[in-house]
């Protein structure tokens, strides 16, 4: 009889235990943003702007997963900040019924957080439709970003009061042209390089450039188990997670978690807005 009551009293701790973690991995840890500080030490930045705030968002998976409530209650926050230069690093939808939600990503849009200086984009691969290879729906995606005067870097670079930023399309998408993102690119001048999947820094593509590359992509795999890691990331390189990555050339890889989820569940995997703190080195 004890044993019997012993073995039920496990089952019912196992049951609650699982419907606790299970709440926090659907209802809690997917909305628990985690604001990232850190120093963008980046050789030859103008004196204008050392000390300057760049935040980086990624990933915001506007569709039939992420609530757009949440996505505008952290842009809200976001602006307040008063950033200088504000950088999206693709992913801005996930496809619902095949099709892209421009209309629900236009709505969440309206809201988005701009940087008094500049506000750049990239597409990421879920930006390019079905397959990732619709290139019509990733020029619709454009589109409404630029009417809201976000300017989406496809293969280009802009220049903000000294600092070049170098803007890469897509690894998986129609239109990916390291070479010509690159092809600008001054050693003599501070840069910045934004680029969603993190896997394109080992392409032998970079024009000899050091500096920090910005991206996302992996969500850190959305679920990472303690001391082993996430069993599933889309990359090939799996040393790619997410945070800084010190690489070949001089290089410095940052793999942001990102904000929204392309599954409905985050675990020790919170999603993230880096806010870079640009600083000025020889």
């Amino acid at each position: 009889m004890k044993n019997k009551r012993k073995i039920r009293n496990i089952l019912i701790s196992l049951f609650l235990a699982s419907l606790i973690l299970g709440l926090y991995t659907w209802k809690i840890e997917p909305h628990w943003v985690q604001y990232e500080q850190i120093d963008l030490d980046t050789k030859h930045l103008p004196i204008t702007l050392d000390g300057e705030t760049l935040i980086q968002i990624s990933d915001i998976h506007i569709g039939n997963y992420v609530d757009k409530n949440f996505i505008k209650e952290t842009f809200s926050e976001i602006s307040l900040m008063h950033p200088a230069i504000v950088v999206y690093t693709g992913d801005f939808v996930r496809l619902v019924d095949g099709k892209i939600p421009i209309q629900e990503l236009g709505e969440v849009m309206q809201k988005a957080p701009k940087g008094k200086l500049q506000t750049l984009a990239i597409l990421g691969n879920h930006d390019y439709g079905k397959g990732f290879q619709d290139s019509a729906a990733a020029d619709s995606i454009t589109r409404l970003l630029n009417g809201y005067g976000i300017k989406v870097l496809r293969n280009e670079s802009t220049t903000i009061e000294g600092l070049q930023i170098f803007g890469m399309d897509d690894f998986w998408g129609t239109n990916f042209n390291p070479v010509k993102a690159m092809s600008g690119y001054d050693p003599s001048k501070a840069s910045i390089v934004l680029c969603h999947n993190p896997d394109v820094a080992d392409l032998h593509v970079w024009n000899n450039y050091s500096g920090w590359i910005l991206s996302g992509h992996t969500h850190a795999g959305q679920v990472r188990i303690p001391f082993w890691g996430s069993p599933i990331i889309p990359v090939t390189n799996k040393k790619y997670d997410q945070g800084i990555k010190k690489i070949s050339g001089d290089r410095t890889l940052y793999i942001n978690r990102g904000l929204g989820h392309s599954i409905p569940i985050r675990f020790n995997a919170r999603p993230e807005v880096t806010i870079f703190k640009l600083k000025k080195i020889q």
